[in-house]
């Protein structure tokens, strides 16, 4: 075999045997079994030769020069003794089984559930709506102990002044009584007395009783003092009457009616004295025109059975529910 002229020459060696170990191929070297003449390799007809062995590591010995043992042949398929099969026992000969007892049905899975019902495979129970949780029930606000402004309204002889009096000495914090007549009879001369007539100059001092009142209320209210008042209030008259305390006290001024039978009022105008003493008649005409409270919303108390105790009693509760709902007036 012919080498490329200037490549070095591999040293000699037996068949079998690798290159010494201290060899290393040059760089450019053909591979081994190519040439120049033949780089795909050898001639089909040329004998093959195994390939080198790489020198070992540093620090191992070398492989020791011999002849290596060929790896073991292995037969072809064809002639290989076919593997040994179990015997096959005779139907006749073959042992019976005694037949399985039934027993329980192994347990079936129910497949999974898709969708937002399901988490892993545990089955999520049905959605439904849930209820708002019911507010902690609000604890009825004590009339007795709130600052007030309370305006008792009713006909001569329905008891006003009396209670008005009796509810405001028995608060558990201070309150003050205003009467409208009291504050008209300030004025020594020259009072305008409605059993005279009602006329420009009753009206007029009338107005100017109720001013003073709304701003005694006024002051009262800002200094923490309840106040009640009363007023025999017509609803045919809202702008002289209803509507006149609600400017001057202000909007939080709570209206309540005491409205008996005409027989408790007629009896007890009879008991009066002086000024404060009215007519039958004038009394059974106040009486049909306070009729008219009835339908409006305000809280209506009908005192004929009750005494002056009860009645107050029947105030605090009625001015409980309107702290709570205030009526519209």
């Amino acid at each position: 075999m012919q080498h490329a002229v200037g490549s070095p020459l591999p040293p000699p060696h037996q068949p079998g045997q690798g290159p010494h170990a201290g060899w290393a191929s040059a760089p450019h070297q053909p591979a081994p079994y190519q040439s120049a003449a033949h780089p795909q390799g050898p001639h089909p007809g040329a004998p093959r030769r195994p390939a080198p062995v790489p020198p070992p590591p540093p620090g191992f010995p070398a492989t020791p020069p011999g002849p290596v043992p060929p790896a073991p042949q292995q037969p072809p398929a064809s002639h290989r003794p076919p593997a040994p099969q179990p015997p096959v026992p005779h139907p006749s000969t073959a042992p019976q089984q005694p037949p399985a007892s039934p027993g329980p049905a192994p347990a079936q899975h129910a497949p999974a559930p898709s969708g937002h019902d399901a988490t892993g495979h545990v089955p999520l129970p049905p959605g439904g709506p849930v209820g708002t949780p019911a507010a902690p029930p609000v604890p009825a606000p004590d009339p007795s102990a709130a600052t007030l402004a309370v305006l008792l309204i009713g006909p001569a002889g329905a008891g006003k002044t009396s209670v008005a009096k009796y509810w405001a000495d028995h608060r558990r914090v201070p309150t003050a009584h205003i009467s409208l007549d009291d504050v008209r009879e300030w004025v020594r001369s020259g009072f305008a007395d409605p059993q005279s007539g009602w006329n420009e100059n009753s009206e007029a001092q009338y107005r100017l009783a109720r001013r003073t009142c709304g701003f005694a209320a006024r002051n009262f209210l800002a200094n923490g003092i309840s106040c009640i008042l009363d007023d025999a209030v017509f609803p045919d008259r809202p702008v002289v009457g209803l509507g006149g305390w609600k400017r001057h006290v202000g909007p939080g001024l709570l209206p309540v009616v005491l409205l008996p039978g005409l027989d408790i009022v007629l009896e007890r105008n009879a008991e009066r004295t002086g000024n404060r003493r009215l007519t039958d008649e004038e009394v059974a005409r106040i009486h049909g025109r306070m009729a008219g409270w009835y339908g409006s919303g305000l809280p209506i108390i009908d005192n004929s059975q009750l005494d002056i105790p009860g009645t107050a009693r029947v105030l605090d509760e009625v001015l409980a529910r309107a702290i709570a709902s205030p009526p519209s007036w």
